[in-house]
């Protein structure tokens, strides 16, 4: 019966630019589980009903991005799923999409550094949700205002960060001209309580003026000297060897043409 089923334990969120995963524990055995979403204002929704899994992906059912949200676990037999007993579940914390959801990693579309400019252009992260077009909506587009970007840059083998920021795509600051910077981009929402920074972008790093030693440092200037030296060394000893075998060789030959004495 279904007094005898464990209920769910350790209902978690994970929201990444809204796609949005329940996960609990433990792993069922001889009963299923099936997840019911409840919102403030919205219809009960069902997802993954007699489920063996320990996740479930409700993201569609989160459509109102705004409204909060608790989950609950019910622990359930097929063969039962029709009567009038109410099984036993577990609730889970209350979540709103909005104020909750990681912002995931912009995407650096292209970047340049030209005398003492550097220009950052990216992208930004897509959520599961659908214009009417059939294209994706962006954080931005949910967002709005709420969002901005952090460009974090600081001079190539430098500790020292410096950070401005961004409503728009695009960034552009002033650096030191021929030196080399690294950066990366963050999105922002001042707004929130928790979760206020998102993902890091990967990091980048410009190549002006960039040589080997900028790259590898002395070992490799102490490892060219080396090579350098012994090429030198060689274009100096080589010919003066080659110089004397050749002086040698023909004194030899002289020598085996003069006659032996008393023949």
């Amino acid at each position: 019966g279904y007094e005898k089923l464990p209920t769910a334990v350790n209902i978690t969120w994970s929201s990444i630019n809204f796609k949005t995963i329940l996960q609990w524990q433990p792993k069922p055995s001889g009963y299923f589980y099936t997840v019911e979403i409840h919102g403030q204002t919205s219809d009960v929704r069902r997802k993954c009903i007699l489920t063996s899994e320990t996740e479930c992906d409700v993201t569609d059912a989160l459509r109102n991005v705004r409204e909060t949200y608790t989950a609950q676990v019910l622990s359930v037999m097929p063969a039962e799923m029709d009567n009038f007993e109410e099984p036993p579940y577990a609730v889970s914390e209350k979540f709103t999409p909005y104020s909750q959801t990681v912002i995931g990693k912009p995407e650096i579309k292209n970047y340049s550094q030209k005398g003492s400019k550097l220009n950052v252009v990216f992208r930004d992260p897509l959520t599961p949700y659908i214009f009417p077009n059939g294209s994706f909506q962006s954080i931005q587009d949910v967002f709005q205002h709420d969002l901005e970007y952090k460009l974090y840059y600081w001079k190539d083998q430098s500790s020292g960060k410096k950070d401005v920021t961004t409503k728009s795509h695009t960034f552009e600051v002033s650096v030191d001209s021929g030196k080399n910077y690294c950066f990366y981009v963050q999105g922002i929402i001042p707004s929130r309580r928790e979760n206020r920074s998102g993902q890091e972008s990967m990091v980048f790093c410009t190549s002006v003026g960039r040589n080997i030693l900028d790259e590898y440092g002395t070992e490799v200037f102490i490892i060219i000297a080396v090579i350098a030296v012994a090429v030198i060394t060689l274009a100096i000893v080589l010919p003066v060897v080659l110089c004397k075998r050749k002086k040698a060789k023909k004194a030899r030959a002289v020598r085996e043409k003069q006659p032996l004495n008393g023949v």
